[in-house]
């Protein structure tokens, strides 16, 4: 949740209005300690916040069924900017008959959208404004743009961020993190929250790994540390034999609920 950036807040203040009642154990879900914040160390505050992520939670659960009522697997792309998200669904579908839709989350401009759609992939573009991360609000209002009927999987293309996207569930039934060689083996530990969230990270550009400093082994420890069940792919769209085991990897979970 934006502790620190205050979108949440600016944000989505109306949403406190609409009547929802709380879902069980919604604050256990989130790694944060709220009270442990200086800058949000006030009861009316915290009250807010919880109020927002339990109706964000309410919300992320309706998207859920929407996609499970379609027979639709959902996957959350979460990454630092740059880190190749758009540019692995722009190439992912010549290795798979798997058919995908993606909602795609930017602070401004429909670029990625319109970079997936030049590709014939069906995409619908959400402009935050000054929200860095998507919520469950913001995908509901994507799916009426999407046509979900002849579609396995839908992306959501999360905005570049390797903070506040790992604590709003948008709805999703699967987290996957890309990390791209250039940033560096060390970003696992300096942001525990979103790797902790995966159920897959994707190392990108690792075409590159000649000429950076950036070890897969130690990836893979600091990864076994704070989440011993993830995967570890290092895949490049320049490798087109890479992309083939994120396909067999969506195959396995296509239909994965839980």
């Amino acid at each position: 949740m934006c502790q620190d950036c205050g979108c949440s807040i600016a944000r989505h203040d109306p949403l406190l209005k609409t009547g929802h009642s709380h879902t069980k154990d919604s604050h256990a879900r989130h790694d944060h300690n709220l009270a442990s914040n200086p800058q949000l160390n006030d009861k009316t505050t915290l009250s807010v916040i919880h109020k927002i992520l339990d109706k964000n939670d309410i919300e992320a659960q309706h998207n859920r069924d929407h996609f499970e009522a379609k027979g639709i697997t959902a996957f959350n792309l979460m990454s630092s900017p740059g880190s190749g998200k758009t540019t692995l669904l722009e190439h992912l579908h010549q290795y798979t008959d798997l058919k995908y839709a993606v909602i795609e989350g930017d602070l401004e401009t429909s670029r990625d959208a319109d970079r997936l759609k030049a590709k014939g992939i069906n995409a619908y573009q959400i402009q935050t404004g000054a929200a860095c991360h998507l919520d469950a609000f913001m995908v509901h209002s994507a799916l009426p743009h999407i046509d979900l009927d002849p579609i396995d999987i839908c992306f959501v293309e999360n905005v570049g961020n390797l903070v506040c996207p790992a604590s709003y569930d948008v709805g999703t039934h699967k987290n996957i993190v890309l990390l791209s060689v250039p940033e560096g083996d060390d970003k696992i530990e300096k942001y525990p929250v979103m790797f902790r969230r995966a159920d897959l990270v994707l190392i990108t550009k690792s075409d590159l790994l000649p000429h950076f400093d950036f070890s897969i082994e130690e990836s893979r420890k600091q990864l076994q540390k704070l989440n011993p069940n993830v995967e570890l792919m290092a895949i490049s769209v320049k490798q087109p034999e890479s992309l083939e085991k994120v396909v067999q990897w969506l195959n396995h979970n296509v239909g994965v609920t839980a």
